[in-house]
């Protein structure tokens, strides 16, 4: 029986009071599994610039929403698993920015459960992210979910660090 089985799932919106927990689970998971893809630098300087305090807290004054995933036996015994970030562009079209779970919690079903949460919070007619070319856990993931590649993309992210993508997209109404 997987962990999702056993314990029961919940989501929270996050507020800058729970930003040092998006920070401390991202440089956990981040650290976990990035290194093998995009080496140990450029994970360490994506972290500071997508994951300090500041950064987070400007994200939410931009109108990312975050949401942390938990589980637990009640809302009173949680464990925080990982979080997700999306961003509203209209006419039921969103942008997931992130989602990360605890690699120790990966393939127990809460990644799914996040991202059937946010489709169903928000009413999604379509979800785009983008996602390493070389993150074939993710990839693999997202086709599982229903997600296609929509396009490729190369970011140029500063300091001489470059982000190598797909853009995929899931449409969840026809």
């Amino acid at each position: 029986m997987g962990y999702s089985q056993r314990f029961m799932q919940f989501f929270l919106e996050v507020t800058n009071e729970d930003l040092p927990i998006v920070r401390e689970l991202a440089q956990r998971i981040w650290n976990d599994h990035y290194p093998a893809i995009i080496g140990q630098e450029q994970v360490d300087y994506m972290l500071e610039r997508m994951y300090d305090l500041e950064s987070l807290s400007l994200q939410l004054q931009k109108g990312d929403l975050f949401y942390l995933s938990a589980v637990g036996e009640s809302e009173d015994n949680l464990v925080y698993a990982g979080f997700a970030s999306v961003k509203d562009f209209g006419d039921g079209r969103w942008f997931l920015n992130k989602l990360y779970v605890d690699t120790d919690l990966q393939r127990t079903g809460l990644g799914r459960g996040l991202i059937d949460f946010l489709i169903e919070e928000h009413n999604m007619s379509e979800l785009r992210l983008q996602v390493n070319r070389q993150n074939y856990k993710a990839i693999n993931f997202y086709f599982r979910n229903g997600f296609v590649i929509e396009s490729v993309a190369d970011f140029d992210i500063g300091d001489g660090y470059f982000m190598n993508d797909f853009i995929m997209l899931k449409v969840c109404k026809p």
